[in-house]
């Protein structure tokens, strides 16, 4: 997997690296079971500083998405340690909320925004009601 980052974003580059993570868990090509590199080395190939990754790692692995080990560095866990739980179903409602507010505030109707969270779940190798 090609983890392209914005280094001119506004988004911090920790975050950038994590979401870029979890979408290639979310589309499979990064799978349960893989190593990930290690924070030095991962670091000098995105020419980042290591303590960026260290903290995209960091909060991977508290959200139940990789776990560390010594000897044999950081690996995917299998789908069931990330469940989507009530502490979850929070965030994704509080994340959706300002994005969903914009939009309607835009002019896009309900069907626009469900469309373009369908394209994004199917790009990433979901299936939708929608065949």
């Amino acid at each position: 997997m090609i983890i392209q980052l914005n280094l001119n974003s506004d988004i911090p580059i920790y975050q950038q690296l994590k979401d870029r993570l979890i979408e290639g868990i979310a589309s499979g090509a990064i799978v349960a079971g893989e190593e990930l590199p290690s924070v030095r080395r991962l670091a000098a190939d995105l020419s980042i500083n290591l303590h960026t990754v260290n903290k995209a790692y960091n909060q991977l692995k508290q959200e139940g998405f990789i776990s560390v080990h010594r000897s044999r560095g950081a690996m995917v866990n299998p789908p069931e340690s990330y469940v989507a739980d009530d502490a979850y179903h929070s965030k994704l409602q509080s994340t959706l909320l300002p994005l969903v507010a914009e939009a309607k505030c835009r002019g896009l109707k309900v069907e626009d925004v469900v469309a373009a969270c369908q394209r994004i779940y199917t790009d990433l190798g979901g299936e939708t009601n929608e065949s």
